[in-house]
């Protein structure tokens, strides 16, 4: 099945939405402590705008340039490579125990090697490594971990196939980033094993 760009904008959107809207309503409650003038938590509220403000900022950099208009910052490896790490340092328990290699020999596939790292984040169970490599005609990228989520990966693999799963939002950057291959006319293949499993795209 082909989903319509209009739809596709819907799914990254309800996706986008999603991910901010947990620390935009701690921001809201920590706004809601301050009007009661209550100084016996001003501790907390520091603390929950701090880390709210953080996750927000890195989230909100990351979507723009996965999902946006075309910008100076995919020009720039460092800041590409900058900008994964900072929004996987946003994703709960397993901010520490993701680690990324990125390579990127050419930026020219900038905006996908980041919804490519998006995509391998969202298969972590309990961290793990994501190494992804870049030239101007192909991505290879592989996440390994002593667990993952292998399901999710198999809904991946069906998504390469035009096999849609019912909960469109959370899949919306494989659905974003397989779109862009086929336009590209850059096939997509998926494998697993054990350890892990591996992304090739071109």
């Amino acid at each position: 099945m082909t989903l319509s760009p209009a739809h596709i904008s819907e799914i990254i959107c309800t996706r986008i939405s999603h991910d901010l809207i947990g620390n935009i309503g701690a921001v809201s409650n920590a706004v809601e402590l301050l009007d009661e003038g209550d100084m016996d938590f001003m501790d907390d509220i520091r603390s929950i705008l701090h880390l709210s403000s953080s996750v927000l900022s890195a989230r909100l950099k990351f979507f723009r340039m996965a999902f946006g208009l075309n910008n100076s910052n995919l020009e720039n490896a460092g800041t590409i490579r900058q900008t994964c790490n900072d929004y996987l340092q946003t994703i709960g328990n397993q901010s520490s125990a993701l680690q990324l290699d990125l390579s990127l020999d050419s930026t020219v596939l900038g905006r996908m090697s980041m919804l490519t790292v998006m995509i391998l984040a969202d298969t972590a169970v309990k961290g793990g490594n994501l190494c992804v490599v870049a030239s101007d005609t192909q991505i290879s990228a592989r996440f390994e971990a002593e667990r993952y989520a292998t399901e999710k990966v198999k809904t991946i693999a069906a998504l390469t196939q035009g096999i849609l799963p019912d909960n469109l939002a959370f899949f919306a950057p494989g659905i974003y980033l397989f779109a862009l291959a086929s336009a590209a006319k850059m096939p997509v293949k998926v494998s697993g094993d054990d350890n892990g499993w591996n992304l090739n795209i071109g």
